[in-house]
This record gives structure tokens, C-alpha cells and sequence, in this order.
């Protein structure tokens, strides 16, 4: 049995007012499928009022007063000897308050979920997508200006870079022979130490250790690791990578002011040389090589001088069989080997 079926089986007598102006009229009060049933001492209806619009005019206080929801004028009064009967209208208007929307609960709980919303692309999407649009839309320009700066701050880890009269000329001749269709070396930088083997700045600034060029006869190695520092910046933007390792607030920072701070560019310039570099696939390295017309042979040795963990690169050189274009003059490799003897 339900409370409400329970609750229609109660009766009460009490005074009805249809307006301020006119009597008070003894009435009998049941309670209905859905509403408060009011009829005259011969039990003739006179209204009913739905039982989730009836107010109570004096909460706590006796006789208790009602009247239908927005109509004050029509009143109801309860004696407190029909406690019964306004238990029963307490308790079910309780419980139709209890089902009723609350004002205002359906405007916050679509605010929260749009701030929610909000919050979970500002944190999961929005320094993503910024990253990518300032990758997209930093120029060229901009781009070395960030790389150049850059190589300044590893100069004070890695010492100065290599310098020696003659070699600026084999130094674009090298970065001109491993050029790739859709990218090459704007710079190619003889580090002193502090650079394992190769990194690549934006603007395409790349560098090399000193020992790629002193430590091996062949300049294929030397042009090996350049053509696969660029196959590397191919897959992961150089840039990316600054502002990944700078946060969201440096990708915005360059978004709104076009530059970022000293500070960040140190701090980077320490990462980035003694992070190893990301891992290619033979095929990768070997479909560079064939477009750069350069044997894989030096580079695989190189890797491993015994040649059992390159045997991929080593068997399928791109250039067995054919005549590839020469690296450098043997003029411009002798003036680089003496790069950092000057």
C-alpha cells in the first residue's frame, strides 16, 4: 500500500475561503489520486487542488493555512485538531517536493558540465592543438632565429663550435650533397664535444661531434648522419620538440609574443644534447639514402664497426651496383678534418 493510498482513506473537516472577500465556509477535506479534494458539508465538490501546488502560509504554526500554489487568496484552514490531516498533507507535500526539479538545479548542472567540458579540453586538447597550430604558423625566419639562439646556450655546455679558415665553403657543400627532396641542413655545426653523434635545432641547424669527421677516412659517415638527423626532423618537428619540452605556457608565450625566454632556450639546450636520439627503421634510413644517392655502407659501419647489427642497411645499400656522386672534394674533406684544429 502506497502512503498516498494510505492518506486517502483520512478526512478532515476545516474552513475554506475562495477570496479575501468573501465568508469562511465549513468544508470537508479528503485527499485524491493527485489532489486535495475540498466539498461542502453535503458532499458537494467545490475545487480540487493538485497536491504539488498546495503552499502552507505559516509553517510551525497552528491553525495551519494553505492555499494553491500562486493563488493566495484562496485559503485553506486547518484546526489543530485535524493533525492527522496535516501530517498527511506535510508528509506528501514533502514528498512531491522531494521529485520536483529545484530552481535553478537544471541551470547548474549544465553549467557544471560545460565548465567540466571546458576544463577537460583546456587540459587535454587545448596544449595539443596549440602546439600543433604554432608549429604550422612560426615562420622560417623565426624558426632559425629560435635555433640560432639556441646553439649560443649549447656553446656554453658544448665549448665553441668548430671554426677554421676554408671550411665554411665544405661545410655548405656537405650540407648541399645530403639535402632531401623536401628538407636539408640550412647550417651544418662541427660541435667540440657534448653532442654524441648528431641533433637537429629548428631552422634546421643541425650539428655533429667533431669525431663523425676526425675519428673516419669515408665523409659518408659523416654525411650518413646528417641525412638521418633529417629523416629524424621529418617525424618530429625540431620546434615541437622546444615547445614540448617548454610547456604549454612557452607554446602560447611564442603564439602572443613571437619569441621565447633565455631561460627556457638553456634549460632546453641541455636537454636536447644528451637525449638520445629517437630510433629509424632500416627501411626509413635506406628510402633516405636512395633519394639523397648515398651508400648506406659507411654509415652501417660506422653504427658498428663489426657490422652484425646493421646487416639490413649493409646488404641493401641503395647504391650497389651504381656509381654514387662523391660527398665532397678530397680539397673541401681535408680543409674539414682540420676544422677544430684551427
Amino acid at each position: 500500500m502506497t502512503a498516498l493510498q494510505k492518506y486517502q482513506r483520512i478526512e478532515a473537516s476545516g474552513l475554506w475561503r475562495p477570496s479575501p472577500d468573501a465568508q469562511r465556509r465549513e468544508v470537508i477535506v479528503s485527499i485524491g489520486e493527485a489532489t486535495l479534494v475540498i466539498t461542502d458539508t453535503r458532499d458537494q465538490p467545490l475545487t480540487h487542488w493538485s497536491l504539488a501546488a498546495i503552499e502552507r502560509t505559516n509553517p510551525g504554526e497552528l491553525p495551519a493555512l494553505y492555499c494553491p500554489d500562486g493563488d493566495p487568496d484562496e485559503t485553506l484552514e486547518l484546526s489543530e485538531q485535524e493533525a492527522e490531516m496535516i501530517g498527511a498533507i506535510e508528509k506528501l507535500r514533502q514528498a512531491v517536493g522531494r521529485g520536483r526539479s529545484k530552481p535553478g538545479r537544471l541551470r547548474l548542472l549544465i553549467l557544471a558540465g560545460a565548465m567540466t567540458a571546458l576544463g577537460a579540453l583546456a587540459v587535454f586538447w587545448l596544449p595539443g592543438a596549440m602546439l600543433n597550430h604554432a608549429a604550422r604558423v612560426v615562420p622560417a625566419a623565426k624558426r632559425l632565429d629560435l635555433g640560432e639562439r639556441l646553439l649560443t646556450h649549447a656553446q656554453r655546455v658544448t665549448g665553441q663550435a668548430c671554426v677554421s679558415a676554408g671550411t665554411g665553403k665544405a661545410l655548405n657543400a656537405l650540407a648541399e650533397r645530403t639535402a632531401l627532396p623536401e628538407t636539408r641542413a640550412s647550417r651544418v655545426v662541427v660541435m667540440r664535444g657534448g653532442v654524441p653523434d648528431s641533433v637537429l635545432l629548428p631552422g634546421q641547424i643541425l650539428l655533429i661531434s667533431r669525431r663523425l669527421i676526425e675519428d673516419h677516412e669515408d665523409p659518408g659517415v659523416a654525411a650518413g648522419y646528417i641525412v638521418a638527423e633529417l629523416l629524424r626532423g621529418q617525424q618530429i618537428d625540431p620546434l615541437k620538440q622546444l615547445l614540448e619540452a617548454g610547456g604549454f605556457m612557452d607554446t602560447l608565450r611564442l603564439l602572443t609574443t613571437g619569441t621565447l625566454p633565455d631561460p627556457s632556450l638553456a634549460a632546453y639546450a641541455e636537454t636536447v644534447l644528451a637525449q638520445p636520439r629517437p630510433a629509424l627503421t632500416d627501411a626509413q634510413v635506406l628510402d633516405g639514402f636512395a633519394l639523397a644517392r648515398l651508400s648506406s655502407l659507411p654509415y652501417a659501419y660506422a653504427l658498428d664497426v663489426s657490422g652484425e647489427t646493421t646487416l639490413g642497411l649493409i646488404e641493401a645499400d641503395p647504391m650497389r651496383g651504381k656509381t654514387a656522386p662523391p660527398v665532397l672534394s678530397d680539397a673541401d674533406w681535408v680543409r674539414l678534418q682540420e676544422i677544430c684544429n684551427g
